[in-house]
């Protein structure tokens, strides 16, 4: 399916912008091809995902695990090479429930 028909066919209900690499950062992921380029990666969200607009849907999301079942998706195929692995650490990190 194409990108521009996730929104438009209705695949997700909310959008976070703030939990989404910059697109210069998910160039740096795109490109990885070792796992020191990986790395740098990850750095560089983690980084971004501390700003404070960030921390603040961290937590929220952790906290709503507790009571509510959602999913995190992305447009990438292979959740390994794709922010939302770590997306999901910092969740859990939080203090989210991940199943």
């Amino acid at each position: 399916m194409a990108k521009a028909q996730f929104s438009a066919q209705n695949w997700y209900d909310v959008w976070l912008p703030n939990l989404a690499p910059s697109v210069e950062t998910m160039k740096l992921g795109r490109e990885a091809a070792s796992p020191a380029q990986w790395s740098a990666f990850a750095r560089r969200y983690k980084a971004e995902m501390a700003a404070p607009n960030a921390r603040h849907d961290l937590k929220l999301l952790a906290a709503l695990s507790h009571a509510s079942d959602f999913s995190v998706g992305c447009y990438c195929q292979n959740e390994g090479c794709c922010h939302r692995s770590i997306l999901r650490r910092l969740l859990v990190d939080n203090g989210a429930i991940v199943l």
